[in-house]
């Protein structure tokens, strides 16, 4: 009995440690991959009295996300910049941005699109639903659970070096995405829970080179669902 008490306190302890390890890398991620990608220089969170500009440049790169006359990588940097506004105008400039994320969800269920590009849609998602229920819990309204999962079964259209390194790129993002939706969100847990196949997809992702990523996110999602528990 006392042996079984040690061993549950020891994993209380371990599980504490990789909780408080997960919100640093998190942290550490967004600061160096994703506020460092958009932004040249420091970015501060916009006070309420210039909600205002928020919300037409959100409504004008909302126009460009929409022109199906552009090219893809524009419209998704539309989707991008618009991702960004929503993290730092706060919650009604996440509000604004939720309307144009329909269009996200059906770009990114595109399969003729170049990496590049749908790394760009997935990086919007993720300054969107970072820190806001409320974004995250639109966001499976809009049904991007299953848009996102459907990411790991797709395999490189090439056996080039350049074509496999790019579809491996997308799951990685792909993951982080979710880790970021899924983190203090219990029934987006639930619903990825209940993905077929998706504890053995993160199994072998996890088996990837995570170089040059402060945590191997596979890992991350596979514990945050609870799968380690299995």
């Amino acid at each position: 009995m006392a042996k079984s008490r040690a061993l549950s306190a020891r994993f209380g302890s371990w599980v504490r440690g990789y909780f408080v390890r997960l919100c640093r890398g998190l942290q550490r991620f967004w600061s160096v991959h994703i506020m460092g990608f958009f932004v040249k220089k420091k970015t501060e969170r916009i006070p309420p009295a210039e909600t205002i500009f928020h919300k037409e440049k959100i409504m004008a790169l909302g126009h460009i996300l929409k022109n199906k006359s552009l090219a893809i990588e524009e419209r998704a940097r539309a989707a991008h910049r618009i991702g960004l506004l929503a993290f730092t105008g706060g919650p009604m400039a996440g509000t604004f941005a939720a309307e144009f994320m329909k269009e996200v969800a059906l770009l990114l269920q595109s399969h003729k699109m170049a990496p590049k590009a749908k790394v760009l849609l997935l990086q919007g998602v993720a300054c969107w639903c970072y820190l806001d229920p409320a974004a995250q819990n639109r966001a499976a309204f809009l049904q991007f659970v299953p848009i996102l999962t459907a990411v790991f079964y797709n395999g490189p259209e090439s056996t080039s070096r350049t074509e496999v390194n790019g579809n491996l790129l997308v799951k990685f993002w792909t993951c982080y995405v979710l880790s970021v939706m899924t983190c203090n969100n219990v029934s987006l847990v639930e619903e990825l829970r209940g993905e077929p196949s998706l504890k053995y997809h993160l199994q072998v992702l996890a088996g990837e080179d995570w170089a040059g990523w402060p945590e191997n996110f596979a890992e991350v999602l596979y514990f945050l669902l609870g799968f380690h528990k299995n």
